[in-house]
């Protein structure tokens, strides 16, 4: 499923807590992404007809919860990422990371652990 970024700012709202309204997203994220309120409800329509959110009536109002889980989002993007970008490898992403010195000493011990339990 392909989410667009702002789409995805939509998502983060909804994964945080829900379910919620429309104007209670737009109140998290209209400001400071200087969208409408119209913005917003266009972007969750989106999200309803991709099947990646739900929509359950509450009187007049529609609450609005997550269908797609956080975790499959995630690994579909950094899948999309590798394979674009690295062939599909993440050994070459991490060789960039470490030559463009995107990794703190923090980011390398814990690599370096990974690997370490990856290996038992």
């Amino acid at each position: 499923m392909k989410i667009s970024p702002a789409e995805a700012v939509v998502m983060e709202v909804l994964w945080r807590a829900s379910p919620r309204t429309a104007e209670e997203v737009f109140a998290e994220v209209g400001g400071p992404q200087r969208w409408t309120e119209a913005t917003v409800k266009t972007l969750i329509n989106r999200l309803l007809k991709k099947k990646a959110v739900a929509a359950e009536r509450d009187g007049r109002r529609y609450l609005y919860r997550p269908v797609l889980e956080r975790a499959a989002y995630i690994r579909g993007e950094s899948q999309s990422l590798l394979d674009r970008l690295f062939d599909g490898r993440l050994a070459p992403l991490v060789s960039h990371l470490s030559q463009s010195r995107a990794l703190s000493p923090e980011d390398m011990a814990e690599l370096k652990r990974l690997i370490e339990e990856m290996d038992e």
